[in-house]
């Protein structure tokens, strides 16, 4: 488990209270997943047998190259399990071609729909991974084996099962923004995003406010900005609130108090 950020550490702790064997690999907030830190790891110890980590760090505005991250897990036999909460529609995303094994979403981000609902895809790897599992998942909700055959019928599961009722409205939400996302073009709304970006950056550079995280690593979607010292954090975020109609958030976790 790769911990770079608040969401990676949330990671890591779902996986050990579901009962997983949890070796972490941690980095500086406001840095990448170190690719070679990641190999070297995975060099180490051959019983590792899968590779998670966050794609965007929520909490600091970092960009890791899941690529490369998913090519070297492959390398050592690892399946990859990717948090894109904040990349999906985002920043480039390429589930296939990247290799990448079981991923999650979520709609609230850069799909602009309603909170609630997670879009999920795993690999045929992945899938057999799941239905060979010899022991019953502890969770009724977070079984995959009953999710899947709710989802559909297959030669493992001929008849359909019923495992919750799905969120209907939700799920109507959902398709219109993926209707939105294909009218825009996926290439293009990630073209928006790092226009916006850069275009934020020039003006907060006029104002002197910095960012946190090196260009190369800079996620376009949502930036982490150094409050300036003597600057009162609250009274500068409730002002643009009450005065201008914006809103922005407070740091998380480490960042709390020292970022916007």
């Amino acid at each position: 488990m790769c911990i770079n950020g608040v969401f990676g550490g949330r990671m890591t702790e779902v996986a050990k209270r579901a009962g997983a064997k949890v070796t972490t690999l941690e980095f500086d907030w406001g840095t990448e997943v170190d690719p070679a830190k990641v190999e070297e790891a995975l060099a180490a110890d051959d019983s590792i047998s899968m590779l998670a980590f966050v794609h965007a760090e929520t909490s600091t505005g970092v960009r890791s190259d899941a690529k490369t991250l998913c090519e070297i897990a492959r390398k050592h036999d690892c399946l990859t399990i990717v948090d894109a909460v904040t990349s999906l529609a985002g920043i480039e995303l390429r589930v296939d071609d990247w290799g990448i094994d079981a991923i999650y979403s979520g709609t609230q981000k850069c799909l602009s729909c309603v909170p609630g609902i997670s879009p999920v895809s795993f690999s045929e790897k992945a899938v057999a991974k799941i239905q060979s599992r010899e022991h019953t998942n502890d969770s009724w909700f977070l079984d995959l084996k009953l999710v899947m055959a709710y989802w559909e019928q297959s030669e493992a599961q001929p008849k359909r099962a019923y495992h919750h009722t799905a969120p209907v409205n939700s799920l109507y939400a959902l398709h219109e923004s993926l209707l939105m996302v294909k009218e825009e073009g996926l290439e293009n709304a990630w073209a928006r995003h790092a226009k916006h970006h850069n275009a934020l950056v020039a003006g907060l550079s006029v104002l002197g406010i910095e960012l946190i995280v090196a260009e190369e690593y800079r996620l376009p979607e949502l930036n982490t900005l150094k409050i300036p010292e003597g600057v009162d954090d609250a009274a500068v975020r409730t002002a643009l609130l009450s005065q201008f109609d914006l809103e922005i958030g407070a740091g998380l976790g480490k960042f709390a108090d020292n970022a916007w």
